[in-house]
C-alpha cells in the first residue's frame, strides 16, 4: 500500500512533458592548426608533405610543428611512414655539401636570410631527432637506420669542430650519438681514421671551449666505453682524460664534473687503463681532488649522548648562613626613634615574613628586650605585650597564638629570623688556633691590620709563637712576625683560572661529607664532562662522491693487488693451488708484474698514504661505502692492504 501511495504521489509532482536528451555526437575536427590532423600515421601526414615540398616556407611550417611535439613521449618516428627520412634530408645536405657556403666572415657579418635559413632547417631537423631519441622506442629507431653512421661520422670529421656556426649543430649530433652510444661497437684501430668517431670526440673533450660540447663529448665517449667490446680502444694519453683531471677543481659546476667523473671511472674501469694512470704524473694530485670532491659534498650532524654516572657537586666555597644579629650601626640608627616606631623599623630589621615560619613569643620578647633593655634609662623599652601586639602591624599575615598540647606553646606564626649568608670565610681570622671571635673580613687588607692591632702588638716579650691555626713556629720576633703571618693571609684577587673550570668540587658520592680536613684524601670522584660528541652522516653522498669513491676504489686495489704469483691450473696442480713449481725467467715475466707496474704499485700506495689525513675526515651513511675509506684508511698508516 505504502508502495502505490508513494507513487501516486510522485506522479502528481511530474513534470507533464519530458524531452530525452540526445547523446552527444562525436564529428571529425578538419578546421586547419587541428594536432590530431598532422599527427595522422598516413603517407601523406600534412608534416610529411611540406617536409619534402622543398618550399622553405612550408618547410619551416612543419619543422615548427614537429620542434613542438618531439617533446612529447607519444611521439614516435616509427608512427608517421618515411618521416625519419625527411628529417634527415636537411642535415644530410648540410655536412656534404652545405657547410662549404659558409666562410669565417658569417660568423661577424649577416647572413642572408635565404642562406640562414637552409643552415636552420638543418638544425632543427638535427634538434627533432634529438628529442625524439631521448625516448627507448626512437633510440632503437635510430640505431638501426642506415643513414645515422654517415651522417654522424661526417659531421664529425668534416665539419669545423671549433666553429661558432657549427656549434649548435655538432651539439645535436653529439647528443643523437649519446641515445644510441650504447649499441655503437668501434672499428678496429688499424682501420681508417674517418671510420671511427673517436678522435673527434677526444679533440672536443680536450681542446674545445665550449662547454656544452665538452660535456656531450665525454658522456657520450663514457657510453661508447662502457661497452666491453670498445674498452680495449681506450689510451692512457687519450686527451678527455686530461680534461677529466682539470675540471675536477671546478666543484660548483656539478653538470661538468658528473661527466668527468663519469669518464674517469670508465678509463679505470679497464685494468691496463689502472696500472698506466698509476704511473701518470698527477695522480697523486687526482687523488687529492676525489677526496676533496667527497668532503666538499659531504652533509654531516652533530651527534652528543652521555655516558657518564650521575655527578654529585658543593660549592668551592661553604656558604655560611646564619641569624642576623643587630649590628651597631643599626642599633644607634635604632635607638633614639620614639616608640613604637622604633619596634617597628627593628622588627623589620631582624625578621621576615614566611609563611611556615615559627617563632616562640619568649624568644621574640628576648630579642626586643637583649637589644634596648641596656639603653632603657634613656630610652624606654615596650612591655612584652605590647611587642607581641606589633607584630601584626608589621607583617598582616603573622599571628599570635597559643598551640595546645602538653606543654602550651605560645608563638608567633608566619615570621622568622632574617638570615645572613656569607662565603668570604678565607678572610676569617683563624688566630688562637682558630679560636678568635673576630667577623669574617672583607679584604686581606682588614684582616692583616686585625692581626697586628688585636693579636701581635698587644703581646708582651720579644718573641711570640705563631697561633695561627695549625701554624708550627714557636719563637718569632714581632718584627718578623709581622711578614711571617702574611704566609698565612689568602691574596687580596683571586688566582686566574681557566674559563671551563667549575665553580663547584664533584664529590665521590652523594652524601660525601664536604668540606673535610684533607681534601687530597677523598676517592676519585667520577668525571664531570662524560658527553661524547661526534660528527656522522646527515644523507647518503649524492652520485658525484659516489663515482669519485669508486674511482679511489678501484686505483687503491690495483695500488695495493699482491704481486705474488698465483698457483697455475693443470694436470698437476688442480685441486692444489697452494703447491707452486719453481718458474723460469719466461714464466716469472709472463705471470709476475714488471718493472713499470711495480713502480706504479709503488707510487699508488705512496700517494694513498700522502692523503691518509683528507680520507681521515670522511664519513660516509653506507657501512659498505665507509668500510672501504677505512681499509684505505689503514693501508696507508701501515702501507699494507687488508
Amino acid at each position: 500500500m505504502s508502495t502505490i501511495a508513494s507513487s501516486a504521489q510522485a506522479a502528481t509532482y511530474r513534470p507533464g512533458r519530458q524531452t530525452p536528451v540526445p547523446p552527444p555526437q562525436h564529428r571529425p575536427v578538419v578546421t586547419d592548426d587541428y594536432e590530431r590532423w598532422y599527427t595522422e600515421a598516413t603517407p601523406n601526414n600534412r608534416m610529411l608533405l611540406s617536409l619534402r615540398s622543398g618550399i622553405d616556407s612550408e618547410v619551416a611550417w612543419a619543422l615548427d610543428r614537429l620542434c613542438r611535439l618531439c617533446l612529447n613521449e607519444q611521439f614516435m618516428l616509427i608512427a608517421i611512414p618515411g618521416l625519419t627520412d625527411a628529417l634527415f634530408e636537411w642535415p644530410e645536405w648540410y655536412v656534404k655539401e652545405g657547410h662549404k657556403q659558409y666562410t669565417e666572415a658569417d660568423n661577424f657579418f649577416a647572413t642572408p636570410k635565404a642562406k640562414e635559413r637552409k643552415r636552420r632547417h638543418a638544425i632543427e631537423s638535427l634538434f627533432i631527432l634529438r628529442n625524439a631519441g631521448m625516448h627507448e622506442a626512437n633510440a632503437r629507431e635510430l640505431s638501426s637506420y642506415p643513414k645515422i653512421p654517415d651522417l654522424v661520422l661526417r659531421a664529425l670529421h668534416d665539419l669545423e669542430l671549433n666553429s661558432d656556426a657549427n656549434s649548435e649543430f655538432i651539439l645535436y649530433i653529439l647528443e643523437i650519438l649519446q641515445s644510441i652510444a650504447s649499441t655503437v661497437t668501434l672499428p678496429i684501430p688499424s682501420a681508417p681514421y674517418c671510420n671511427s668517431p673517436v678522435g673527434p670526440l677526444q679533440q672536443i673533450a680536450g681542446f674545445s671551449s665550449n662547454r656544452s660540447l665538452i660535456i656531450s663529448s665525454l658522456i657520450t665517449l663514457t657510453t661508447m666505453y662502457s661497452n666491453p667490446v670498445n674498452t680495449y680502444q681506450l689510451s692512457a694519453e687519450a686527451p678527455a682524460l686530461e680534461t677529466s683531471m682539470n675540471v675536477l677543481p671546478l666543484i660548483l659546476d656539478k653538470e661538468l664534473i658528473d661527466a668527468a667523473l663519469n669518464y674517469l671511472y670508465a678509463h679505470l674501469s679497464y685494468p691496463p687503463m689502472t696500472k698506466a694512470f698509476l704511473r701518470h704524473p698527477r695522480m697523486p694530485g687526482t687523488l687529492r681532488l676525489l677526496v676533496s670532491l667527497i668532503l666538499a659534498d659531504q652533509l654531516e650532524e652533530t651527534v652528543s649522548f652521555e655516558i657518564g654516572l650521575p655527578v654529585y657537586t658543593a660549592p668551592s666555597q661553604s656558604v655560611t648562613v646564619h641569624d642576623h644579629e643587630l649590628t651597631k650601626e643599626e642599633l644607634d640608627t635604632l635607638l633614639p626613634v620614639p616608640e613604637p616606631q622604633r619596634c617597628y623599623e627593628w622588627m623589620k630589621t631582624m625578621f621576615v615574613a614566611k609563611a611556615d615560619g615559627e617563632l616562640t613569643q619568649v624568644d621574640f620578647w628576648n630579642l626586643y628586650k637583649d637589644a634596648f633593655a641596656p639603653y632603657s634609662d634613656r630610652y624606654p623599652p615596650l612591655v612584652a605585650s605590647d611587642v607581641i601586639k606589633n607584630v601584626n602591624a608589621v607583617f598582616p599575615q603573622a599571628q599570635a597564638m597559643v598551640l595546645p598540647g602538653p606543654p602550651q606553646r605560645f608563638v608567633v606564626r608566619g615570621v622568622d629570623r632574617r638570615k645572613d649568608f656569607s662565603t668570604s670565610t678565607q678572610f676569617k681570622c683563624l688566630w688562637d688556633r682558630s679560636q678568635c671571635p673576630s667577623e669574617p673580613f672583607v679584604s686581606t687588607n682588614e684582616l692583616y691590620e686585625h692581626i697586628l692591632e688585636q693579636h701581635i702588638q698587644p703581646f708582651e716579650g720579644a718573641h711570640l709563637p705563631c697561633l695561627w691555626s695549625s701554624c708550627p713556629q714557636t719563637e718569632i720576633t714581632k718584627a718578623q712576625m709581622r711578614g711571617h703571618v702574611l704566609t698565612h693571609l689568602p691574596d687580596e684577587q683571586p688566582q686566574p683560572k681557566d674559563p671551563n673550570q667549575p665553580d663547584t668540587i664533584t664529590l665521590p658520592s652523594v652524601n660525601y661529607p664536604h668540606p673535610i680536613p684533607n681534601p687530597t684524601s677523598r676517592p676519585p670522584p667520577p668525571a664531570r664532562s662524560t658527553r661524547v660528541t661526534y660528527m656522522r652522516p646527515h644523507v647518503d653522498p649524492p652520485p658525484s662522491s659516489l663515482t669519485a669513491l669508486l674511482c679511489l676504489r678501484v686505483l687503491f686495489r690495483a695500488a695495493y693487488a699482491s704481486s705474488d704469483v698465483a698457483p697455475r691450473v693443470d694436470e698437476n696442480h688442480f685441486g692444489f693451488p697452494g703447491i707452486v713449481d719453481d718458474l723460469s725467467d719466461e714464466d716469472e715475466e709472463q705471470y709476475g708484474d714488471t718493472e713499470e707496474e711495480k713502480e706504479g704499485k709503488r707510487r699508488g700506495k705512496k700517494a694513498f698514504m700522502a692523503i691518509r689525513y683528507l680520507l681521515e675526515d670522511v664519513r660516509l651513511r653506507h657501512d659498505t661505502f665507509q668500510a672501504w675509506v677505512t681499509e684505505m684508511i689503514d693501508a696507508g698508516l701501515s702501507g699494507v692492504a687488508d
